[in-house]
C-alpha cells in the first residue's frame, strides 16, 4: 500500500479536514500541475495576441500529441474539449439518424448522456433504448447478451459507458464496439472515467467516437478532456461551435481539428496543462499507484459488505472496476445519508439512487489512504 500515502497527499490542493473519497465527480488536480496551468493563463495574459494569434495551433498540436501518445491516438483524430459531455454532444447532434432509428444504451448511463440522446432523439423522431443489465454482473457474456438482446433492424448507433458513472462497472467496451462494427452499427463510447484510472488504446478498441476526461483520473485542471473519432467517420461531425476553421480545405485529419479546436476567444490552458498531468503520473509510477487504489477499494468492498450483510454487485476483479466501485447499501434517503457523512464526519462521498435502490460510490486516488477507508466504515456503521 506504499503508493498511496500521505507524501503524495501533500501533492494535492486537497482540504485536510475533508475525507475525500469522490474524486470520480471533478477529480482532483496535484500542485504542480495546476501551477502548470496559471503559468499557461499568465502568458497569454501576457500578449494575447501572440499567444492566441500566432502561438496557438503549435500549442495545441504539442498538447495532442501527448494526449494521444496515452491514449493510444494519433493527434489530429483527437481534439481538445471542455468535458466529454461536450463532445458526446458533438457526436449526438451530428450523427444522420432519421425518423424510426433507434439508439441502443444500458440503463447505467450518465443522467446528462441521457438527457442528451433524448433531446436528439425527440428532434429527429428517432428512439432512445436503455437497455436494462440487472445487478450483479457475473459475467461478461451476461452483460453482453442484456445488451444485444435490445438490437433490431432499427439499431443505427450503440452508446454505451467505458466505466458506468452510477454502478461504477468497466463495461466490455472492446467486445460491443467488435460486434456492432461487424453488425455495421455506429458507436459512441462515453469514456468519462477511463483515461488515467483504465489503461486505453483507442485505436486498438475501434470505437467510431470516444469522448474522456483528463480532469477527473488523469488529474488535469477543470475544462480538460478531449474527443476522439475514428479517421472513417470524422466527415460525419459538424462542429457544436461554428467559427473560422469551419471552411478549412485541410486535407484529411486536420480538417476535423480546424473544425472543432478553434472556437475564437477561450481558455485553453487546462489543455495545455494536460501533457504536466501526464507527466505527473509518470513521475510518481502511476501504475503502482493505481494498483494499491484499486486494493483500498478492495477492501471498502469487502468492509461495507459485511457490516451490511448486502453481497458485491460484480465479481472482485480489476476488469469489473479499478479505482471506483459502488457499493450496495441497505434502503435510506440517498441525499440524507451523504448531508450527514459530511456535515457530520466530513466524508466526501456521494450517495447514489439508482432504479430505488442506493449505493456508495467509493472512488480511491493515489491521495487516499487506508484510515480514509477506516473512516468511511465507521460513519456507516454510525449511520446505517
Amino acid at each position: 500500500m506504499s503508493h498511496t500515502d500521505a507524501g503524495l497527499r501533500d501533492l494535492f490542493l486537497l482540504r485536510p479536514d475533508v475525507v475525500f473519497l469522490n474524486h470520480g465527480s471533478f477529480g482532483a488536480c496535484p500542485r504542480p500541475v495546476f501551477e502548470t496551468c496559471q503559468r499557461w493563463q499568465l502568458e497569454l495574459e501576457r500578449q494575447p495576441v501572440e499567444f492566441l494569434g500566432r502561438r496557438f495551433e503549435p500549442l495545441m498540436r504539442q498538447a495532442r500529441a501527448a494526449l494521444g501518445a496515452t491514449v493510444g491516438a494519433a493527434p489530429d483524430d483527437l481534439v481538445y474539449v471542455p468535458n466529454a459531455t461536450t463532445g458526446l454532444n458533438v457526436v449526438a447532434r451530428s450523427l444522420p439518424l432519421a425518423a424510426g432509428d433507434e439508439v441502443l444504451s444500458t440503463d447505467h448511463e450518465y443522467g446528462a448522456l441521457d438527457r442528451t440522446w433524448r433531446f436528439v432523439c425527440r428532434q429527429r423522431g428517432a428512439r432512445y433504448v436503455r437497455q436494462p443489465v440487472p445487478l450483479p454482473i457475473t459475467s461478461t457474456e451476461q452483460v453482453i447478451g442484456a445488451i444485444w438482446a435490445g438490437m433490431t433492424a432499427r439499431t443505427r448507433v450503440l452508446f454505451v459507458s467505458h466505466v458506468t458513472s452510477p454502478t461504477a462497472v468497466i463495461l466490455p467496451v472492446a467486445e460491443l464496439v467488435r460486434r456492432a462494427r461487424q453488425a455495421g452499427i455506429i458507436t459512441v463510447v462515453d469514456g468519462a472515467h477511463a483515461p488515467g484510472q483504465i489503461p486505453l488504446d483507442l485505436a486498438a478498441l475501434g470505437a467510431d467516437f470516444y469522448a474522456g476526461n483528463c480532469h477527473k483520473w488523469m488529474m488535469a485542471p477543470k475544462g480538460s478532456a478531449f474527443l476522439y473519432a475514428r479517421r472513417e467517420v470524422q466527415s460525419l461531425l459538424e462542429p457544436l461551435v461554428v467559427s473560422w476553421g469551419w471552411e478549412s480545405d485541410a486535407p484529411g485529419p486536420s480538417r476535423f481539428v480546424d473544425h472543432h479546436e478553434w472556437q475564437g476567444t477561450r481558455e485553453i490552458a487546462p489543455f495545455l496543462a494536460v501533457p504536466a498531468a501526464i507527466q505527473f503520473m509518470e513521475q510518481h509510477g502511476w501504475p503502482q499507484v493505481r494498483r494499491a487504489c484499486h486494493e483500498l477499494v478492495r477492501h471498502a468492498r469487502r468492509a461495507i459488505a459485511d457490516l451490511t450483510g448486502l453481497p458485491p454487485i460484480t465479481p472482485d476483479a480489476p476488469e469489473w472496476f479499478a479505482q471506483m466501485a459502488s457499493i450496495p447499501l441497505p434502503p435510506c434517503d440517498a441525499q440524507a445519508l451523504q448531508r450527514r457523512l459530511y456535515d457530520d464526519f466530513a466524508v466526501e462521498v456521494p450517495i447514489i439512487d439508482w432504479h430505488d435502490r442506493q449505493f456508495v460510490r467509493v472512488s480511491v486516488q493515489g491521495y487516499n489512504t487506508q484510515p480514509d477507508i477506516d473512516a468511511l466504515i465507521e460513519a456507516l456503521r454510525d449511520l446505517v
